[in-house]
């Protein structure tokens, strides 16, 4: 019965041990330092970048740990895939709503994200330009001019980047609006479009390269902060064209809940997306040429972006899911339109 005994103690002690491991993960964050991995899309590397270290000072300040945020960057709808797939991300900052939606279809972020965060989750917007070389040889004013002959275009892969489903669908509104909504006349210029396509890369990052590093192409279909990036980078290089049709992008941000209770960041995981809506984040984004959630201090910006720009919105399209079954799923418009 002693030995007996023993073994009891020895398995409750081994028991202990167990759970209180198991425990440890899930409360590490209580520690000195913490780790987070924000998985984004392409053309935000810079911006978080140094959005990082402001949110590193303001965690630091708030509750006195050290916060480390690793980043990864990629086409977006990759990048929900590598989620989807196991990248362990604790917070998602994609270039749609749908790519998020997809990963809470999988389990991994729990439903009302969007209702999460202001202005449906988007703490910034943006649109699409178009960036042309010095001088506009090809004189590329309008969606119009995107479909001549000889005129080589470059844009990425909607089926792998956010991105390129924004550029698809700006276009798509330009003709649908010059067309009187004939639908069929549509494809016909859309195909034109993708026909003109040298380089159909994975992300928006891969394509901005192929244009200004790579020189290939007379026009880059773009983000319009990344469009800035490429001016900044290389002055005197590239103008900036703004078609007379865009759209209003909103790049969606939300907290991978299932990773980040497993990891025991959950609560600065919320932090670190609730302070992108803090003033000093919304003009840190305003300088990095996203277009702040923050109307007044947009307004600061008034002189950089062009702010009465004729813009559709993803609801003028059904919402995302709707417009998402009808142009970017297998076998949708897009797959007919570059099939053909």
């Amino acid at each position: 019965m002693r030995s007996i005994h023993k073994i009891e103690i020895v398995f409750m002690i081994l028991l202990m041990g167990i759970l209180a491991g198991c425990g440890k993960d899930a409360d590490s964050a209580k520690g000195d330092s913490i780790e987070i991995l924000n998985v984004s899309y392409d053309p935000t590397r810079e911006f978080y970048a140094k959005y990082n270290e402001l949110f590193a000072k303001h965690w630091k300040e708030q509750g006195g740990q050290d916060v480390n945020v690793t980043q990864s960057h990629g086409g977006s709808g990759s990048q929900a895939r590598s989620v989807i797939e196991g990248n362990e991300a604790d917070v998602v900052t994609l270039a749609l709503a749908h790519d998020i939606t997809a990963i809470e279809e999988n389990g991994l972020i729990d439903s009302g994200w969007m209702e999460e965060f202001d202005g449906s989750s988007a703490p910034y917007t943006s649109t699409i330009v178009f960036l042309v070389r010095k001088g506009n040889e090809k004189n590329i004013q309008d969606w119009d001019d995107l479909v001549k002959d000889g005129v080589e275009v470059i844009t990425p892969n909607p089926k792998t980047s956010g991105g390129a489903c924004w550029n698809f669908l700006a276009a798509w509104a330009y003709w649908q609006e010059k067309d009187g909504n004939d639908e069929e006349a549509t494809k016909e210029y859309m195909k034109k479009l993708y026909q003109n396509v040298l380089v159909l890369d994975s992300g928006a990052r891969g394509a901005t390269n192929t244009f200004v590093e790579n020189e290939q192409g007379d026009v880059l279909v773009a983000w319009e902060n990344e469009a800035y990036l490429s001016m900044e980078e290389h002055p005197d290089e590239y103008e900036i064209v703004t078609p007379s049709v865009s759209i209003l992008a909103q790049p969606s941000v939300a907290v991978v809940d299932s990773n980040a209770k497993a990891h025991g960041t959950k609560e600065a995981a919320e932090a670190y997306l609730k302070y992108l809506y803090s003033d000093e984040a919304q003009r840190l984004a305003g300088e990095n040429y996203y277009r702040p959630s923050n109307e007044a201090i947009l307004e600061e910006f008034s002189d950089q972006f062009h702010l009465d720009m004729n813009l559709v919105t993803i609801d003028d399209f059904g919402g995302w899911d709707e417009a998402y079954n009808k142009y970017f799923n297998d076998d949708a418009v897009f797959d007919q339109i570059y099939g053909q």
